[in-house]
């Protein structure tokens, strides 16, 4: 589905990311770690559209990939990138409003109706049945980013981009978080990319991890060289992966030293 042919990011002479190449088949849940700072967030913008390759190219189906986000690429980011002056269920029906009523950004009517009917059953799957009235302000963190989520969803994408999503909720709501996310993936068959700091998360959730990692440093010239993906590990959760977390945690945690020790 997803292809990245020989991809570079460079700002100038600083390059952040030299060298990828990859192969994602449709319904693979893909969690990127590595140390802070090897580009993962900024490969997240690659495949969304809000930034192009230096070099090399990102295919869709065979075709360069839309210069700019569209309805097949869905996004939820670590903040709640939710509208406060609507209430939820608003929230949600805008995704369906905007694209189909472009000068007003209301529909009315049956068309209203139907919006509503298919906003307030996506926010029933999301666990948000009971708050379609209320406002983001009196939601909890955890039911914020469900909102995200849901507006995410809304739009039917093909892709769905998370950039570290559940970084600012305790222990006990990221559990519950996991959960649904799991839940709405094998219901949806969506293509996931997510950006974590947490291995064990990343291990947890992906079908597949990728490591992301500086192969080459220069201390004289830390900008010189950008990340690869060092590992691409296909996970088989059946038999579980504690051998490949292991191998996994000591590569990032070597490249957390050597970032230290260029530093």
């Amino acid at each position: 589905m997803i292809e990245v042919r020989n991809v570079w990011k460079e700002y100038g002479d600083q390059v952040v990311l030299e060298r990828l190449n990859l192969r994602i088949e449709e319904g693979e849940f893909c969690s990127m770690v590595g140390a802070s700072g090897c580009g993962k967030s900024t490969f997240l913008r690659l495949l969304l559209g809000q930034e192009r390759a230096t070099r090399g190219a990102i295919l869709l189906d065979g075709e360069p990939l839309p210069g700019e986000p569209d309805e097949h690429r869905g996004v939820v980011f670590q903040r709640y990138s939710v509208f406060d002056h609507l209430t939820v269920i608003r929230n949600v029906m805008l995704g369906l409003e905007l694209p189909r009523a472009k000068f007003t950004g209301r529909l009315f009517g049956a068309q209203r109706r139907a919006a509503r009917d298919e906003a307030a059953a996506m926010l029933e799957r999301v666990g948000l049945g009971a708050a379609l009235d209320k406002y983001p302000q009196q939601l909890s963190g955890g039911m914020q980013q469900r909102l995200a989520i849901a507006q995410a969803l809304m739009m039917k994408p093909r892709v769905l981009l998370l950039d570290e999503p559940f970084g600012a909720l305790d222990p006990g709501i990221r559990k519950d978080m996991h959960e649904l996310l799991l839940s709405l993936w094998r219901e949806s068959k969506l293509t996931i990319f997510m950006v974590t700091h947490d291995l064990k998360e990343g291990f947890t959730l992906g079908s597949r991890v990728l490591v992301f990692d500086k192969v080459r440093v220069d201390p004289q010239a830390p900008g010189a060289y950008g990340a690869r993906i060092t590992y691409n590990i296909p996970l088989d959760h059946s038999r579980g992966c504690a051998s490949s977390l292991h191998m996994a945690q000591a590569v990032v945690e070597g490249a957390s030293r050597v970032e230290a020790v260029s530093a």
